[in-house]
């Protein structure tokens, strides 16, 4: 799967919004985490702006940024031959951002999400305006010789599943640990939490404990 891959197979905004924030609270819980895991979600990043982001920790990451106009996507595969650490001058892949609205042009110089001289940490872009019916993206090639060229796969390849169950295969195999599918398909539909929904991802986890976190992280009804 590359970037192109990606566009296609996301779902629509407001679909995608519920889906990030569901893997962000699902993390909360399974890790018991205060700072979150894998996943998380800010639903006050910005003025008027929410974000998701994925960081494994090895320097692997993406942030999709929720803003009045639509949205912005980012990732990062420090294993990439596009990464813009790859030559001796930082530089953005070619093609990244070409075509990219006027409405996201702050968040590729956005310095969180930059590295030196201002340059975009990134291997893979998207966005998508609110008045859009597809997910857009740069014209970009891709060197030979890579079956995942851009890191896209593996930095997205759950969020494009979008479903409970591969959720489930990733964090069971993360947090080496056998996890109910019943219930997180619960979180992942953003039901309201209960105690017997935590204990069953999480022994010992009081729900009161969780509960603000994932308030904190723009889940319903906490």
């Amino acid at each position: 799967m590359t970037i192109y891959d990606l566009t296609r197979a996301l779902p629509d905004i407001a679909t995608l919004r519920e889906r990030c924030r569901a893997m962000a609270a699902l993390e909360l819980v399974i890790s018991g985490n205060g700072e979150g895991g894998y996943f998380s979600y800010d639903p006050a990043w910005g003025d008027g702006e929410e974000a998701a982001f994925m960081e494994n920790g090895s320097g692997d990451e993406y942030a999709i940024v929720f803003t009045a106009d639509g949205v912005f996507g980012c990732g990062f595969d420090h294993e990439s031959p596009m990464s813009p650490w790859g030559d001796e001058d930082t530089a953005l892949w070619p093609g990244l951002v070409d075509g990219i609205p006027e409405a996201f042009g702050q968040l590729v110089t956005e310095p969180s999400f930059c590295v030196e001289d201002g340059v975009l940490q990134a291997t893979a872009v998207f966005w998508r305006e609110n008045g859009d019916t597809a997910w857009r993206t740069g014209t970009v090639e891709f060197p030979d010789g890579h079956a995942d060229p851009d890191g896209t796969d593996y930095l997205f390849k759950i969020l494009a599943a979008g479903t409970p169950e591969a959720y489930r295969d990733f964090a069971e195999d993360y947090y080496e640990t056998d996890l109910p599918l019943e219930a997180i398909r619960h979180v992942w539909s953003l039901r309201p939490l209960t105690q017997e929904i935590v204990d069953a991802l999480n022994p010992g986890l009081p729900l009161e404990a969780v509960g603000p976190r994932l308030g904190g992280a723009g889940y319903p009804g906490v």
